[in-house]
């Protein structure tokens, strides 16, 4: 093994056994499949008994999808060759810790395989409609990263990112517990949705060089990283004031202030931003937007659960 290799997984401090599996799932991403599942769920839960099995199908479901569209854009970044020992943010499975491309591309596909399994019983529970939205969810965690002209290349990675695994994931959890879906659910996925855009967005700033090398034109590269930094900050100042105004209208509950204890964690994301050039150096706002996702959606969770016994 090179030395630029021993040296990137030692600043990483990346391990060997287990560890090289959990890092391809690339754990510090997965509250963007969980966050919305647990928020669509206590929504339910306001109004209706919540079948838990449904729920733990749900989320299983919905972390293994996240995780197969993660090892499609290991598998296909290394084929387009994007991909290296000196990359950062990646799982590192591939070029680093050398296990075969193929094995990852199996791998993916049979999550998607337990995921599908997953679905007939969540379609059996409650409707087949919940088939069709699955399948072009798992076709969109595909095109990410894969297909002729990948999403994660272009523009439009935050948005159908949080589109898809904040609006439609919220949507989904919320039906197969009650048959039915309002207005409101859609309205109250948004602040969820912008978080996890805003982990997409925060990835973007991360990788900024090297994408622009590789001829990516994400929203980073098209703003520049100062302006880019500017961008994320506005995405959480524009999540923050809508839980504000749904509260103040009433459509949460008042113990939804308790979101609010994640700002903190925000306003951190943004210092770490600052000032960064290096993708070692922004790993830990990387890191503290997921985060601030996690606290974000598990507070609103809570206030959720909480409003339903007071």
């Amino acid at each position: 093994m090179s030395t630029t290799t021993t040296s990137i997984k030692e600043q990483l401090n990346e391990k060997s056994g287990f560890q090289i599996w959990w890092r391809l799932l690339r754990p510090h991403t997965l509250t963007a499949s969980i966050i919305p599942v647990f928020v669509g769920t206590m929504l339910a839960f306001t109004s209706h008994h919540i079948n838990l099995l449904l729920f733990l199908a749900m989320l299983l479901a919905s972390i293994l999808i996240q995780s197969a569209t993660n090892m499609f854009n290991e598998y296909y970044d290394f084929v387009r060759g994007l991909d290296n020992e000196k990359s950062v943010g990646i799982g590192g499975t591939i070029v680093r810790d050398g296990i075969s491309p193929k094995m990852v591309l199996r791998l993916a596909l049979a999550f998607f395989g337990v995921a599908m399994m997953l679905g007939v019983y969540i379609c059996i529970e409650s409707s087949w409609w919940i088939a069709v939205i699955g399948l072009i969810c798992m076709l969109f965690g595909y095109l990410y990263t894969g297909g002729p002209v990948p999403i994660a290349y272009t523009p439009f990675g935050e948005l159908f990112s949080g589109f898809f695994m904040g609006t439609v994931i919220i949507g989904i959890s919320y039906y197969i517990q009650t048959g039915t879906l309002t207005g409101s659910v859609i309205w109250l996925s948004i602040p969820v949705a912008i978080f996890i855009g805003a982990i997409m967005m925060s990835n973007n700033i991360r990788d900024l060089d090297g994408d622009k090398e590789n001829g990516r034109k994400t929203v980073a590269i098209l703003l520049g990283r100062k302006n880019a930094v500017r961008f994320l900050g506005a995405m959480f100042i524009i999540a923050y004031t809508l839980t504000a105004m749904y509260i103040l209208a009433g459509v949460l509950p008042v113990w939804s202030v308790l979101a609010f204890l994640s700002i903190a964690k925000a306003i951190d994301v943004i210092k770490k931003f600052r000032g960064k050039t290096k993708p070692l150096e922004m790993m830990p706002a990387m890191a503290a937007t997921g985060k601030t996702n996690t606290l974000y959606g598990l507070l609103l969770g809570v206030s959720l659960l909480v409003s339903n016994f007071l």
